[in-house]
């Protein structure tokens, strides 16, 4: 029977898994470990080399005897990222990447050359938010221009390794929303930020074709020979990390809430319509099956967890003693987690901050449960967003990293008021790639099964990793969160003074050396 593959291309690493639609379980997993560069002015890079290395290296790692049995395979990738190609398909860059907040002042000037945030919004359904794919063009063509003078293609991260897999440059709704370029409503590219970004340049020349989300591509050969794949597997057209994380915890129909905890958090929820907030409270993006996908993201997930857990040399895989060892509320120790700057609440320049401390919280434990109580007060923050619109949610499912920690799926639960799942595969946005190539590759066979079918029959959730709201815990979150929303207005004015992000034009000429 056949199989299908799912390629994750995260910050932290790569993953592929190898689905068996027949029996329902994965029959293999493997993962490399990627490096992220930092600077001191908020750069975060990857080499491009290295994802297609890590490719290699995990496929290396599947018994040859599943490999020569996959017939298609799509790729989740970090959203966002920039990765100049030039005419033969050379890279000419290091990727920026999400997490990248060097751009923040671009984000601006690309703004208000059309008017504002505002008009953007109007334009596209978002703001040029600090890491979003727009802003890092210009800073590339000051900061590297002979890469931006021989560019030919401005690809995302997934998008560069389908064109390593295919040999073809093609992107698709879903991540190309992300760009900051792409009206989602209309599902164009906005000729008016494009324009913005760079007015004496076609940028549009540089954009690849939009696939069809159930299109599928032929695998190059020598790539599939390198991989030890057949030569007739089949190449779905994938997506962001977060689309594909949708599809992997079944959120593909309305009324499902998703949350990944990975090293930036994300809540996410399917609609069949595009639903824009004038305020930009929450990012308007396309799915990767054909709908939309409101979306909050955190910049500053298990990122900060495991910061902490490096600070006090000890693993996270015990940090959930720590969490039964300290109450809600870590008695009154506050983080507001943004080691990465951050985009909910969104600061870009902003830093972390520790509130609260005394003679009896300063311990590893504390800080650990800070950390991860910070993190997820983040998240419900914006969540708060979607309620006020007149979202409703019945539960949360959660994916990513964070969802192994048994007293963090406990801890949103209860800080969330809701009952929390988890499906039992516990990488989603590979896990989503491959539902997405099983999709893909029966609809070009001419199977009619719809992306919620699939998903139907394929998404399972762990029962014994469910969590239910503990009434008994709700005051003290409820305290503690009251806590991080005072802090966060007292320090927002410190970090939003000192940032191109949220200085006026005036107030720009005044600060102007």
């Amino acid at each position: 029977m056949d199989l299908v593959a799912g390629i994750d291309a995260g910050t932290q690493s790569l993953k592929v898994v190898v689905y068996d639609p027949a029996g329902r379980r994965l029959v293999a997993s493997a993962s490399a470990p990627l490096s992220l560069a930092s600077a001191a002015d908020g750069s975060r890079e990857q080499s491009p080399a290295n994802w297609v290395a890590a490719l290699h290296a995990c496929f290396g790692a599947v018994d040859p005897k599943v490999r020569a049995r996959v017939a298609a395979l799509a790729v989740s990738g970090q959203q966002h990222g920039f990765v100049p190609v030039d005419a033969a398909g050379e890279v000419l860059a290091p990727a920026k990447l999400w997490c990248d907040t060097s751009t923040s002042a671009e984000c601006v000037q690309i703004m208000d050359a059309v008017g504002g945030a505002a008009r953007t919004i109007a334009l596209a359904g978002n703001p040029v938010l600090t890491g979003y794919t727009a802003s890092k063009l210009p800073w590339t063509k000051t900061h590297r221009p002979e890469a931006y003078a021989r560019l030919a293609t401005i690809l995302l991260p997934h998008d560069y390794l389908n064109f390593v897999l295919t040999g073809q440059r093609f992107c698709e709704y879903g991540d190309a929303s992300g760009t900051g370029w792409l009206d989602v409503r209309t599902r164009t590219w906005s000729s008016e930020l494009l324009r913005a970004t760079d007015p004496a340049r076609d940028l549009a020349q540089c954009l690849p074709r939009i696939a069809a989300p159930e299109e599928v591509f032929d695998i190059d050969p020598a790539t599939a020979a390198a991989l030890g794949l057949r030569a007739t597997v089949k190449v779905a057209v994938g997506g962001g990390d977060n689309m594909m994380a949708a599809i992997g915890t079944g959120c593909v129909v309305p009324g499902r809430l998703a949350m990944s905890l990975g090293t930036s958090g994300t809540l996410f929820a399917y609609s069949d319509t595009p639903l824009v907030d004038p305020d930009g409270a929450w990012a308007a993006f396309c799915s990767s099956t054909g709908g939309w996908l409101p979306l909050i993201c955190t910049m500053n997930c298990t990122v900060v967890t495991e910061q902490v857990a490096d600070a006090f040399a000890f693993s996270t895989r015990y940090g959930d003693g720590h969490l039964r060892a300290t109450p809600p509320g870590a008695d009154g120790l506050v983080m507001l987690p943004f080691l990465n700057g951050e985009r909910t609440p969104d600061l870009p320049l902003g830093k972390g901050v520790l509130a609260g401390l005394d003679t009896t919280n300063m311990t590893p434990a504390h800080f650990y449960r800070a950390a991860m109580e910070g993190a997820t007060y983040s998240l419900k923050y914006g969540y708060d967003a979607f309620v006020r619109a007149g979202m409703r949610f019945d539960r949360i499912v959660l994916t990513g990293g964070g969802s192994n920690s048994a007293q963090w799926r406990q801890l949103v639960a209860d800080i969330f008021g809701l009952p929390v799942d988890v499906p039992t595969q516990s990488e989603g946005a590979a896990f989503g790639a491959a539902l997405q190539a099983l999709w893909a590759m029966g609809h070009a066979r001419g199977d009619a099964a719809s992306i919620a079918d699939i998903v139907e029959r394929h998404v399972a959730l762990d029962p014994l990793q469910s969590a239910q709201p503990d009434p008994a815990r709700t005051p003290a979150y409820a305290a503690a969160y009251a806590r991080f929303l005072r802090l966060l207005d007292a320090i927002t004015p410190l970090y939003r003074g000192s940032s191109p992000s949220y200085a006026t034009p005036a107030q720009r000429q005044e600060n102007a050396p």
